[in-house]
C-alpha cells in the first residue's frame, strides 16, 4: 500500500524525517507531493530528492516524477549508483 505525505514551505526538517520514518514502519512506499510553497523550479526537486536520501540512509531509493517524489524502502542496503 502507498502512503502519501505533503512537503510544504518548511522544507525537510527533522520533524518531516521522523514523520517519513513512521510511515515506513507500516508502508514500503511513500509518495511525497511537493507543494508550490516549497519549490522554486524543477531543479529544486532533485535537491529535495538528494537531501531525503542523505537523511534516510542507504535502504531507500527515490524517483522524481514532476513535483512528486516516490520513496521506496528496501530490506537490504542498496549499492551506491554513480
Amino acid at each position: 500500500m502507498l502512503s502519501k505525505v505533503q512537503l510544504g514551505k518548511n522544507g525537510i526538517t527533522e520533524n518531516f524525517i521522523s514523520t517519513l520514518q513512521s510511515h515506513f514502519q507500516k508502508h514500503r512506499d511513500v509518495r511525497i507531493q511537493v507543494l508550490k510553497s516549497a519549490r522554486e523550479d524543477r531543479d529544486s526537486m532533485k535537491k529535495y530528492e538528494k537531501k531525503l536520501l542523505e537523511k534516510l540512509g542507504k535502504n531507500y531509493t527515490a524517483r522524481t516524477i514532476g513535483f512528486v517524489i516516490k520513496l521506496k524502502r528496501w530490506r537490504t542496503n542498496r549499492k551506491e549508483e554513480d
